[in-house]
């Protein structure tokens, strides 16, 4: 016997609201601590109101660098010996400022998909991150990124983040790409 949330008398639903009002308001502090820029909380970072207002460069990802795969021996391209598939799902980035540079922390999330060959263990993806303006490439670097897949049945997430590209201080026109990249790997 079950019922539709149009039977819950108006009362239960909310006694169910206030409850969960109490609840929220029996955390510790104040709940403004985190807030407050020099306040007693435990942020004590001061945020000036021109990194408020300062350009962060946009994280993109180039068309072709959202997945890789991975197949076994040399059968690229055979869908039988595809070890596992890795895509990116989303990317982000924030920005810290000095006098004449900008030091971003570029972070990106994905998954990998073992494939009908795919067994359990270490893999590692390659992933670039570069950060350009205009046709100028003011970083570049590749990352061996080692992710653990525990489970051949399902997808295993990933985060990785590069945390400390200092590039100099632009206005506008910089970019940062992240995505897969399958080499040349002696390149930086």
């Amino acid at each position: 016997m079950g019922f539709s949330m149009l039977e819950v008398p108006r009362a239960s639903m909310f006694g169910v609201g206030a409850l969960v009002l109490a609840l929220a308001g029996c955390q510790s502090g104040s709940g403004t601590d985190a807030l407050e820029a020099g306040g007693t909380g435990q942020n004590t970072t001061v945020v000036r109101e021109s990194e408020l207002r300062a350009f962060c460069p946009p994280v993109r990802l180039r068309e072709g660098t959202a997945y890789f795969n991975t197949y076994q021996g040399r059968a690229k391209d055979d869908p039988s010996k595809l070890v596992y598939q890795a895509s990116i799902a989303d990317v982000t980035r924030s920005c810290t400022y000095g006098d004449d540079t900008m030091t971003i922390n570029v972070a990106v999330a994905g998954r990998i998909v073992p494939g009908p060959a795919g067994k359990t263990g270490q893999i590692t993806m390659p992933i670039r991150i570069a950060v350009v303006s205009g046709s100028e490439v003011l970083y570049s670097k590749l990352h061996r990124v080692p992710t653990s897949v525990q489970d051949t049945a399902g997808a295993t997430q990933f985060v990785f983040n590069d945390p400390a590209i200092t590039v100099p201080k632009r206005e506008s026109n910089v970019v940062v790409f992240a995505g897969y990249d399958e080499g040349p790997y002696n390149t930086k």
